[in-house]
């Protein structure tokens, strides 16, 4: 599988902050130990053109990103500290789900190893957010017509309010979001199908959730494309997550849903999202089964075209 990576993902931030930067080389080394990954299947990008940023955000708050004059109201919202290198961090994060989204539209399943952030809005960043990489890539591909419809399937445990502002009247994206009902962000937006859950949710409840859900949103709407956010945060122990998944109950959540797109023949862009584990190392690991299950339905898809008609039952 062909993934989008760039060692500037990474930003030094303080020895103290909460957010696990360590997570995204580390994930990319683990999925290059494992074998999911080949050093010639990591695509790097460039950083995303203002342009293409101003198709989602306002002028004035790219302008304040970029000329590093956000408020320290704003940055406190943001909850990472500005500097030149995540302004370019953040840019080349967006990028590279752009990226993702047009090797997806070629071999039917990539990914991003970083993205998913789904709390930053048209003129602001909050819950480490800064921008909305899904959203801009959505809105570039619609303008380029390589795009027409896109179902947003966002499994963090923290619900995806950015993306679901911004397309909540456009009805050729829908929004799906399986949450923490009282978790962060305490003022929820609209997405087109908001799934709550409560605090302590473990697998067979919330894997039948979303079987039921995800089955029925297939069934009545047809998209060009998906991108699954696949935060690891609902699994149980995570710092901010208070749901209750276990390690297999995520390996079956993330079969779950690229077993049913692939079923009806529908690329995918996998971001990874959140993840607050007790360690980095921990995250990563809980990030790699997302990448584990996407090899195996690439290889299953390989295995079925290889079959010689012929010789076939």
């Amino acid at each position: 599988m062909r993934c989008i990576w760039h060692p500037d993902y990474f930003v030094t931030l303080p020895p103290s902050h909460p957010f696990p930067m360590a997570k995204y080389p580390l994930l990319c080394e683990r999925l290059l130990r494992q074998g999911l990954a080949r050093t010639g299947d990591l695509l790097q990008p460039v950083e995303a053109s203002l342009d293409d940023l101003a198709l989602v955000h306002t002028a004035e708050y790219l302008g304040r990103l970029a000329g590093g004059t956000l408020d320290a109201a704003a940055v406190r919202r943001i909850g990472v500290p500005w500097s030149p290198a995540l302004w370019r961090r953040s840019r080349l994060a967006v990028q590279g789900t752009l990226d993702a989204a047009g090797v997806a539209l070629q071999d039917g399943l990539a990914a991003n190893l970083a993205g998913g952030t789904h709390h930053a809005f048209p003129g602001h960043g909050e819950g480490f957010c800064v921008l909305n990489d899904v959203a801009v890539a959505i809105r570039v591909l619609r303008r380029d017509a390589q795009l027409r419809r896109a179902l947003v399937i966002d499994l963090d445990v923290h619900q995806g309010n950015g993306t679901a502002a911004i397309f909540e009247h456009d009805t050729s994206v829908f929004t799906f979001s399986m949450h923490g009902e009282r978790n962060y962000p305490s003022r929820k937006m609209r997405s087109t199908l908001d799934v709550g859950l409560a605090d302590g949710t473990g697998d067979d409840e919330y894997l039948g959730l979303l079987h039921r859900h995800l089955d029925a949103i297939l069934a009545r709407f047809a998209p060009d494309l998906v991108f699954y956010l696949a935060g690891v945060d609902p699994v149980q122990g995570d710092r901010y997550g208070r749901l209750a998944l276990t390690d297999d109950g995520l390996r079956r959540r993330e079969r779950c849903v690229l077993e049913a797109c692939a079923m009806r023949g529908l690329p995918v862009v996998i971001t990874i999202a959140g993840g607050y584990a007790p360690t980095p190392q921990r995250t990563a690991e809980l990030h790699s089964f997302v990448f584990e299950e996407a090899v195996a339905v690439l290889r299953r898809r390989v295995d079925h075209c290889s079959i010689d008609p012929a010789r076939s039952d």
